[in-house]
């Protein structure tokens, strides 16, 4: 059952905080203004680096054979990136040769959710509810229930264990002939579960700690009286990945099922049931980046690779998964920074109306001694506040234009004019409507 607070705040409290809200406002219009700006500059900087690259870059035909002629320059080849480095886990005394290992822990935890409600009053009071619901979830850190607003669920959690995430890398990948750096050798994406092969003594280990910590917080249990653990449901994203991970323990040829810890493919389950799980239970995942074949589009540094710098002062270094050639690297990467010059745009506009109307809501406010009023008043204020954001979206990211592509900035700036003719307009017409 969901547990619901209710709290009110008094007229002069709201008209302050309205105030406060107009500095707040300034800020971010001012913050969003500077992000417009910004974006049209990085998307054109970004789209002439990739010119300047696409035009440059040769072929490299067969990188396992260094070329001396291609050194300084920006090349395009597809090779296997392989290493013979061991990387190993030793509070779990696993490991293998591979470019990285990953180690991934969750915890099965109450989580908190709220949801706030709000209901003006005639004199200006506003009186909020807020309401707070739990769940079971994974989460990826040990949750603290003490803190929860229902005393119902405090203190409800507790973990079997606590682990560390961590990952590591392997410091010699070879990419043919060549060494790749660390921001390419972390760009290889080749994950694939590590086949656990856990000692019996550190498992029987695990096992008595993990139930010393079970019965300590949930008691001893009658095993001849125990009911079938309970059913969870799952949302359908969480539970595919459950299912995945509930059959790919089950078809595992390692594995190994203790009380309380289970091991199968590349997982580690720390609780009774995988398949149904107690709050305090944790799951722990290895993975590793296997040999790959892989793009790299970089620029020749004697055995390795650094970034290509443009006229502008833009740099690219790129590895993409599988066989690619130089043009479609170029052109994915134009069609990438295409979409983050759009979402980034509707960002801006977004905070620039949001600006706007934080530093309007003043005297939306000071109406609230009668809401009904004060509502319709919010209404108009709204649509003043849009209104304006994207006619000064527009003219900033035209000036913008103006100064990095003049053609295309005076094309932004005559839509813009005509929005605000427009709109005055037809605002005119309106008022003589009015008046007759």
């Amino acid at each position: 059952m969901a547990f619901q607070e209710i709290s009110t705040t008094g007229y002069g409290t709201r008209v302050g905080n309205s105030f406060k809200a107009i500095g707040g406002g300034l800020i971010l219009f001012c913050l969003a203004t500077a992000l417009l700006w910004w974006n049209e500059g990085r998307a054109v900087k970004t789209e002439k680096m990739l010119d300047e690259a696409g035009n440059a870059y040769v072929e490299m035909e067969n990188p396992d054979k260094r070329d001396a002629s291609l050194n300084g320059q920006l090349i395009c080849g597809t090779a296997m990136a392989t290493t013979e480095d061991s990387l190993s886990d030793v509070q779990f005394g696993i490991g293998a040769k591979a470019i990285s290992l990953r180690r991934t822990v969750e915890y099965y935890q109450w989580v908190e959710h709220s949801e706030e409600s709000s209901e003006d009053k005639l004199g200006g009071k506003q009186e909020t509810t807020t309401t707070y619901t739990y769940s079971r979830e994974w989460t990826d850190r040990p949750v603290e229930s003490a803190k929860f607003k229902d005393p119902a669920y405090q203190n409800k959690n507790f973990v079997l264990t606590t682990i560390d995430a961590a990952e590591q890398y392997a410091g010699n990948v070879s990419w043919g002939a060549y060494k790749l750096t660390e921001s390419l050798i972390r760009s290889i994406s080749s994950r694939e579960a590590l086949n656990l092969n856990i000692s019996e003594a550190l498992l029987t280990q695990f096992d008595k700690d993990a139930k010393t910590a079970y019965e300590r917080f949930y008691g001893v249990k009658d095993q001849s009286a125990e009911q079938p653990a309970e059913t969870v449901t799952l949302s359908d994203s969480a539970k595919a990945v459950s299912d995945s991970i509930n059959a790919m323990m089950a078809n595992a040829e390692n594995k190994k099922d203790l009380e309380y810890i289970h091991q199968a493919a590349g997982v580690l389950y720390f609780g009774r049931v995988p398949g149904s799980p107690e709050v305090g239970d944790v799951r722990v995942t290895f993975d590793i980046v296997t040999p790959a074949l892989v793009t790299v589009m970089a620029v020749v540094d004697g055995d390795t690779f650094k970034p290509f710098k443009a006229k502008n002062g833009k740099r690219f270094q790129i590895l993409e998964m599988g066989r690619m050639s130089g043009d479609e690297i170029i052109e994915e990467q134009k069609d990438v920074n295409t979409m983050l010059l759009w979402v980034l745009r509707i960002v801006g506009v977004l905070l620039v109306i949001i600006g706007l109307r934080n530093i309007l809501g003043i005297l939306e406010t000071l109406l609230k001694v009668v809401p009904f009023v004060a509502n319709i008043f919010g209404w108009g204020i709204g649509i003043i506040s849009s209104i304006l954001g994207i006619v000064w979206s527009l003219i900033i990211i035209a000036l913008a234009w103006l100064f990095y592509r003049p053609l295309l900035g005076i094309s932004l700036l005559a839509i813009a004019a005509f929005l605000i003719w427009f709109f005055a307009f037809k605002g005119k017409e309106k008022l003589k409507k009015i008046r007759n």
